[in-house]
């Protein structure tokens, strides 16, 4: 039969020992502190509603080339995939067992899209594109998924407006209202 054992109290006793109080150690004196340049470099992070976006333009004819010369060696031509991710097509394919989830059938806002090629493309050269080739890359990547035209701008104005075909079928973690 199991038997619950009894509470047992633990006291933990505090020693003074006299003397003067012990002085904080220095830490181990690695690096040094970024200054607010520094930290303004890093701070890149764009929010769905485009805050955040720098100044800046691009098109889908200007994305190609940059497509052609910093990203087809990895996504292959035209965003099919391979060796790594594919980033067009699946549209239609979220609700089959296996959806293939690319820029054009799964990624919520275009904004998302632009800040990860600025923040962590190319692979090998992460946040090494230009502010002009990460909007002009982007372009291009929404272009080849047929949400927006070859010849539209995208810029801090109208990358927010673009509305992404699974844009509704994802849930916000700020409601309206709640921020």
């Amino acid at each position: 039969m199991f038997m619950p054992r009894r509470p047992t109290l633990l006291c933990i006793g505090i020693v003074s020992l006299p003397g003067p109080p012990a002085l904080a150690q220095p830490g181990p004196g690695l690096g040094i502190e970024a200054t607010p340049e520094q930290i303004a470099a890093w701070d890149i992070s764009i929010g769905p509603d485009g805050s955040g976006l720098p100044p800046g333009s691009g098109t889908a004819d200007a994305g190609a080339a940059v497509y052609a010369a910093k990203c087809v060696a990895c996504h292959g031509a035209e965003g099919a995939g391979q060796p790594n991710d594919r980033l067009v097509g699946g549209q239609d394919t979220m609700d089959e067992p296996n959806p293939v989830r690319t820029i054009g059938s799964y990624w919520p806002y275009a904004t998302t899209v632009f800040d990860y090629v600025r923040r962590a493309m190319p692979y090998l050269q992460p946040h090494s594109l230009t502010d002009e080739e990460a909007y002009a890359l982007t372009a291009y990547l929404l272009h080849l998924n047929g949400i927006i035209g070859a010849e539209e701008v995208m810029n801090a104005r109208t990358l927010p407006e673009v509305v992404m075909p699974n844009r509704d079928n994802f849930v916000s973690a700020y409601p309206e209202g709640s921020e």
